[in-house]
């Protein structure tokens, strides 16, 4: 029974050139006498160095472990020696340094030991997304996701399509072709792996209706595992067939918004490369430390695919395929349509490489850029149903509030617009600048904030200790202020008491005073009234004295 299938907006329909790549088998590339390392090659935070300079390293042992949870490790793409951890320039249409792990390799090319895990339908879901994840794994069709991430929806979540991507839509690329024709079978274990991870309820193979000989032998493959729950589907080879949301439009009908993924619709696309990837982590323990890539352009001799350590200069690369320096114009990583121009080849390759173009000087575009006119084409072809030519305006004015208005984050970087556009103009340079700019701006946003809300925190930090000082001084003086009054009712009570004590005794001697002068005021016969009333009040004391004194004899 056939399969519906649905159409995108817009698109093009364009040349392949991918059979001049495609006449011999994938061959292993030469191993570089010293591979580059880049800790960021995937989208989200890089890679943190686990080794130091001078360390010996063996082939697929860690080097980088991921820094934060949307993050990959980085691994050894052959074994010797650490030789710099140091900022070099990346493999980026910016052009820019970032950190990279510098391996001087011993010829030997030694192995870690390795853990397979063959029986990988008994393992939990989590373990396996923790074996992904150690693994290194993103998604190599060309964003570099971290694939655990897509392979968990949540506890809540019921997928419902798992959809492998062998739509390679851009001219000259073959690397995933390729894989399809060579390693089916494995890439049918690794859907399954996913399935399992997943637990998708049904599974598609996308593949492209001009690839008659990898849908073939993908249906042969299929029928020895008997997977019922598996369709290979072939779509129309319209140019970008192969963009997540666009694939996901055409095999289900579903539109992805900008402000939702994949996952929110039930469901989830990886690539095929990404399938033997994780077969290959699963299976046979090893982590992504290569990847198929295509050499190819009217520069290159011998135009192949190679299974090519991750780090591998391009340089070496492209004189492994009979590489013509002196007839390029440019040398670009990925194809015509999305792919940018290196500014050097000593640059290495990432887990996102997967196709280095040698365009010749006969294939370089002379023709000069001219005023837009207006004409709408480039809106007509735009497969996210932007408008390509509004957007140029305010990235060449450099309005990038406005751009952003106009979705600038949903465009996809095709090239559709630029490849149809009758004056030339380079629209995808343009919205890359912008994004970078805006990207840019973010960022020095981000700091200031971050340095301002420092700032903050270092004023309240100030005040708080000025009030604390200021709310102990006033303790430190209530309390000085109580012992003084407390000292101060002491002495007052101390004077009282000997006032008091003054006054009695002053009061005394007034009495005294004021009897004496009585006494001297009275009569002679009142004076010898009173020396008789002395006399008999002292009289019985002294008998009792003599009583006393008799009763001892």
């Amino acid at each position: 029974m056939k399969r519906r299938l649905w159409h995108f907006h817009g698109g093009l329909k364009l040349e392949g050139h991918k059979h001049i790549s495609m006449t011999e088998q994938i061959r292993p590339a030469p191993v570089p006498e010293q591979i580059v390392i880049q800790l960021q090659q995937h989208i989200g935070a890089p890679a943190e160095p686990i080794v130091k300079v001078g360390d010996r390293v063996l082939k697929g042992q860690q080097i980088g472990r991921a820094s934060e949870f949307i993050s990959a490790p980085v691994h050894a793409s052959t074994s010797g020696t650490v030789v710099a951890i140091e900022e070099r320039p990346v493999t980026h249409p910016s052009g820019l340094k970032a950190m990279c792990i510098v391996i001087d390799s011993d010829g030997k090319d030694e192995w870690i030991e390795l853990k397979p895990r063959e029986d990988f339908e008994s393992l939990d879901p989590s373990e396996l997304r923790n074996i992904i994840r150690d693994a290194g794994i993103v998604g190599l069709g060309g964003a570099g996701f971290p694939s655990f991430i897509k392979l968990n929806p949540g506890p809540d979540r019921q997928l419902e399509t798992l959809i492998l991507n062998g739509a390679e839509c851009e001219p000259y690329i073959t690397c995933d072709a390729m894989l399809m024709q060579e390693q089916p079978r494995k890439i049918i274990d690794g859907l399954l792996i996913m399935k399992h991870a997943l637990k998708a309820r049904r599974c598609i193979i996308a593949i492209e209706d001009n690839k008659k000989v990898a849908h073939t032998l993908l249906v042969n493959a299929l029928h020895e595992h008997e997977a019922e729950f598996i369709d290979i589907v072939q779509i129309p080879a319209i140019y970008p067939a192969g963009g997540e949301k666009q694939l996901i439009k055409v095999l289900t009908g579903k539109e992805i918004p900008s402000t939702s993924l994949p996952i929110d619709a039930g469901v989830v696309c990886h690539n095929v490369a990404t399938a033997v990837a994780i077969e290959e982590a699963v299976i046979f323990g090893k982590p992504l430390i290569s990847r198929v890539v295509t050499v190819t352009g009217e520069a290159v001799a011998y135009p192949r695919n190679l299974e090519a350590l991750i780090g591998s200069p391009f340089r070496l690369l492209l004189e492994a395929c009979g590489w013509h320096e002196d007839q390029t114009a440019h040398v670009i990583m990925g194809g015509p349509m999305m792919g940018f121009a290196l500014p050097t080849l000593e640059l290495a390759t990432i887990k996102t490489t997967n196709c280095i173009l040698a365009q010749g000087k006969k294939q370089q575009d002379s023709q000069p850029i001219m005023p837009c006119i207006r004409c709408g084409q480039c809106a007509r072809v735009c497969p996210v149903k932007l408008l390509p030519q509004q957007m140029y305006w305010y990235a060449h004015a450099h309005e990038f509030d406005r751009l952003q208005d106009h979705h600038l984050f949903d465009c996809i970087e095709c090239g559709c617009c630029a490849y149809v556009c009758p004056s030339h103009i380079p629209l995808v340079q343009y919205y890359r600048f912008a994004k970078t700019e805006i990207w840019a701006q973010e960022k020095e946003k981000l700091k200031a904030d971050q340095a301002r809300k420092r700032h903050e925190f270092k004023m309240f930090r100030l005040e708080r200790k000025k009030q604390e000082d200021e709310e102990r001084k006033k303790r430190k003086k209530a309390m000085l202020k109580k012992t003084q009054a407390s000292g101060d009712s002491e002495a007052n009570s101390k004077k009282a008491a000997i006032e008091a004590a003054m006054a009695r005794v002053k009061a005394k001697r007034e009495q005294q005073e004021a009897v004496k002068k009585n006494v001297d005021n009275l009569s002679e016969k009142q004076q010898a009234v009173i020396a008789e009333v002395e006399k008999r009040r002292k009289q019985p004391v002294e008998e009792k004295n003599d009583k006393d004194s008799g009763d001892k004899d």
